[in-house]
């Protein structure tokens, strides 16, 4: 579910439309878009850090794993079909 949360592969539906129509990677200058992408990854920082309290009691060496976790399944898997994340939910 953080992934999804998260808008990260294989849940980035809004990244699949912007290939097929050239969406905000192309309307935001150089600034906003290193601001956009900086606050995806402190996002991701944010909710790594919110599973190692929750789940793992403040652990820094789960709080890694989680980050390491979420950069490997992106890296790894690839698009969903809206029709199958319809599904999925």
């Amino acid at each position: 579910m953080i992934i999804a949360e998260l808008n990260r592969a294989p849940f980035d539906f809004s990244e699949g439309e912007s290939e097929l129509v050239s969406g905000y990677n192309v309307e935001f200058s150089s600034v906003a878009f290193v601001l956009l992408f900086l606050s995806e990854y402190g996002s991701l920082i944010f909710f790594s850090v919110l599973s190692s309290v929750i789940f793992f009691n403040f652990s820094i060496v789960m709080r890694f794993l989680v980050f390491t976790l979420l950069i490997f399944i992106r890296s790894s898997f690839p698009r969903y079909r809206y029709d199958l994340m319809i599904r999925l939910f």
